[in-house]
């Protein structure tokens, strides 16, 4: 069952131009900002190792927030799904990111650490469930080409 195509899009502008362009490796800032129309400009930048700035996001942290985010998500999905009450979610997600000799490189897992609070403490067997269950239909996830782990916590109070 399909509920059709979404559709996406943002207008990423280089503002990094420090009057001479890419005319040297490091004679260029590689600030720019994320743009979607109705919400604040993302400032972006590469990981300060890429000569980036370390006040603006970098890609890297966005791939990880965007998987920590869907799961969250499809976790939350799933719950009310099973009738299970969550009252509160923290993850503190990490990544690894691999590179290569000729200068590229590629994620090859991010583990999701989420402490989940239920309010009924008979749910908490089902809680590890929950979260393969999300796994499965988190959009971001499902779309890339890494493991992505799980080491959940649950808590009641």
């Amino acid at each position: 069952m399909t509920l059709g195509e979404h559709r996406y899009s943002l207008t990423v502008q280089w503002t990094g131009n420090l009057g001479e362009g890419t005319s040297s490796y490091r004679g260029y800032s590689r600030d720019h900002d994320v743009l979607i129309p109705g919400l604040p400009a993302l400032p972006g930048s590469a990981d300060p190792t890429f000569h980036g700035d370390r006040s603006r996001y970098n890609p890297e942290q966005l791939l990880l927030a965007a998987l920590a985010q869907c799961h969250m998500l499809s976790f939350l999905h799933v719950a009310v799904r099973h009738g299970v009450v969550v009252t509160g979610y923290l993850d503190e997600a990490t990544g690894t990111m691999r590179l290569n000799r000729d200068g590229s490189g590629q994620f090859e897992s991010v583990t999701l650490h989420p402490r989940v609070t239920l309010s009924d403490p008979a749910h908490v067997a089902l809680a590890g469930q929950l979260h393969h269950e999300a796994n499965q239909v988190c959009f971001i996830a499902r779309s890339v080409n890494f493991p992505v782990r799980h080491e959940p916590v649950t808590l009641t109070p």
